[in-house]
């Protein structure tokens, strides 16, 4: 099975969420791990009349291969790292803090672009569901569970797709995991969409502005679009 888009698996994964009948979910908020899982994020968030919001996390690439991660930082600070990979790599200590500084101060950046003077969304007693577009090795989605769990009653990973291994691994960090697919072995993500085009700043900015629109009108009991326009 591959999805279309995104946005067609956050559709799917929002039905498996649903179906899934997990508890306080109705006070739950959607955060989307920027930038790939916003798009899903917003789907579901849309689709089950929950507030969204982003969780900025990003991933220490190793020397050469910024694609290949040594870990991830998240918004909060919280840092996952894999000791062997940065071993293999023969990362200093203090080469390793230069890329971690690096990269909280994108976050940073990141937080003040996508929330423009907005404060980061309160989670109610339903807790965070944290939606990505997919896991491979998980190390992003790693990162933001152990920055949200201090913060939040329950923590729900949910996505389209992961690898069956790192749903195991990553159910016993959180209160419910939910993934519409699991491939065993899983090459890569994108293999299991048709498109899978780049996210881009502009896109996350406009779908988190139409989910407050679309939240405060749910709030104030008016009739919402049933289409995203």
């Amino acid at each position: 099975m591959k999805y279309q888009d995104r946005s067609e698996a956050g559709r799917v994964l929002a039905r498996a969420l649903a179906d899934a009948h997990l508890p306080d979910v109705e006070n739950a908020t959607v955060l989307g791990l920027v930038r790939g899982g916003v798009p899903v994020a917003y789907e579901v968030a849309t689709t089950l009349g929950l507030p969204l919001d982003v969780m900025i996390v990003r991933k220490i690439g190793a020397p050469g291969n910024r694609e290949y991660a040594m870990g991830a930082v998240a918004s909060g600070g919280a840092i996952v790292l894999n000791p062997g990979v940065v071993r293999d790599f023969g990362v200093t200590e203090e080469r390793l803090r230069h890329v971690i500084e690096v990269q909280k101060e994108e976050i940073e950046r990141l937080e003040n672009l996508y929330r423009q003077g907005r404060p980061p969304a309160e989670f109610g007693d339903g807790g965070v569901i944290l939606v990505d577009d997919g896991l491979a090795t998980g190390a992003s989605m790693r990162a933001a569970i152990r920055a949200v769990r201090p913060l939040a009653k329950h923590v729900t990973v949910a996505v389209p797709v992961a690898a069956r291994s790192t749903c195991a691994e990553l159910s016993k960090e959180v209160d419910h995991m939910v993934c519409a697919m699991t491939p065993e072995p899983l090459e890569a993500v994108s293999l299991f969409y048709r498109e899978f085009g780049p996210t881009g700043d502009d896109e996350v900015i406009a779908l988190l502005a139409d989910a407050r629109r679309r939240q405060g009108i749910r709030d104030c009991g008016a009739q919402e679009p049933s289409q995203r326009t």
